[in-house]
């Protein structure tokens, strides 16, 4: 049992290592794009970037 929990912990910690850097970039970019990003505003979000890297 110690051993399954010794586990996790680990997995646990590694995916926040892993991750937390990716959550922090994407909250401090959020605010400075200033586009509404709900219901038709994201589409035409996301196909104007998908168009600009193509």
């Amino acid at each position: 049992m110690t051993a399954i929990l010794a586990s996790f912990a680990k997995l646990t910690v590694i995916a926040g290592l892993m991750l937390g850097p990716l959550v922090a970039v994407g909250m401090s970019k959020t605010d400075s794009l200033g586009i509404e990003k709900r219901g038709a505003g994201l589409v035409l979000f996301v196909s104007l970037q998908r168009n600009s890297m193509s």
